[in-house]
């Protein structure tokens, strides 16, 4: 589902305030770190990357076409994008939402766990089990909740995926 034009804005305005915001806390020897979904990459400049001290890099599924579906975007510019942070050496955490039924395919993860050690720059990883706790904001907003139908991941089938990261190549930094 498209977010409805009065809930975008303009990611040029977006971008600059970001880059600014960075500088400034680099400035000041605060630790920064970006979060994304990889889609900010093409927008990412040189000067954002250099007072970025670490990305958390979101990756909602594996396969294109099941990303599409979720996502209603491409899978292509987060994977260029963490292609990029790996030639240029910068840290990422890594973050696979795992939603019951959608991205609990465990050959994919496995496909994702080989392609993300391959990066190099990966320190950690992050399976974040799908909850509904956030359904109340869609329905504030008058917005259709694709997934409302969709169960809490269980932990077991987490700790499931977090046993393929870290047969993968990240023994010790899945969480």
């Amino acid at each position: 589902n498209p977010i409805p034009e009065k809930y975008s804005m303009d990611h040029k305005v977006i971008d600059k305030a970001i880059e600014q915001a960075l500088a400034e806390a680099k400035a000041q020897g605060i630790h920064t770190c970006l979060d994304t979904s990889g889609h900010l990459g093409v927008n990412a400049g040189e000067e954002m990357l250099a007072d970025t001290d670490l990305v958390l890099l979101d990756i909602k599924a594996w396969n294109p076409k099941r990303y599409r579906a979720l996502t209603g975007g491409e899978l292509h510019p987060t994977l260029e994008f963490a292609e990029r942070l790996a030639s240029l050496r910068k840290p990422v955490w890594l973050r696979y939402v795992l939603v019951p039924g959608v991205t609990d395919n465990l050959e994919e993860i496995e496909e994702l766990s080989r392609h993300a050690a391959l990066l190099g720059n990966v320190e950690r990883v992050d399976v974040l089990p799908f909850h509904q706790l956030g359904r109340f904001k869609w329905d504030e907003l008058k917005l259709d909740y694709t997934l409302k139908d969709v169960p809490e991941a269980s932990a077991e089938l987490a700790e499931q995926v977090r046993g393929i990261f870290r047969r993968g190549g990240f023994p010790d930094c899945v969480h």
